[in-house]
């Protein structure tokens, strides 16, 4: 046989493995190794996505925590106020409340003086309408005399 004959039999196989691997075997294993660098590609890209969420979830986080540490203190602010509000809204209710107890006993005080005064008054006038009586070794009509008893407990 002749080389060439074997050697152009050799190409043609060659050619033909070439076409057979390129058709064949090439595009479908192609193919896979793109699919392969795709879903690589997708996994690094989610990956920065989700390292660039969690950066951003990290800081709404410390941002909510945060307002709420100082939303937190304005109610413990206003609370506060709101406790010596109700603290000194009390004392002065209880000063009120004394104040008028007060005045409740000072009137109820100056009542019964003026009820003991009348008390000594009429005392007084029928101690001098017995002193009388006695001076005068005659009894005295007190409802004859009243104005004149009256003009007398005033005087005293």
């Amino acid at each position: 046989m002749n080389i060439t004959v074997s050697l152009f039999g050799q190409v043609i196989a060659f050619v033909l493995l070439i076409w057979f691997v390129n058709r064949v075997l090439w595009d479908p294993v192609s193919k896979m190794l793109e699919d392969r660098q795709k879903r690589i590609a997708d996994g690094l890209a989610a990956g920065e996505k989700g390292k660039h969420e969690l950066e951003r979830a990290k800081k709404l986080a410390k941002e909510t925590l945060h307002e709420a540490k100082t939303k937190a203190g304005e109610i413990i602010a206003q609370a506060e106020k709101r406790a010596s509000e109700i603290v000194e809204e009390a004392k002065q209710d209880a000063r009120t409340e004394g104040d008028r107890l007060l005045a409740a006993a000072n009137s109820e005080i100056d009542r019964e003086v003026n009820r003991a005064r009348e008390t000594l008054r009429g005392q007084v006038a029928d101690i001098t309408v017995a002193g009388a009586k006695r001076i005068l070794k005659r009894e005295i009509d007190a409802k004859a005399h009243e104005d004149l008893l009256k003009e007398l407990v005033t005087q005293i």
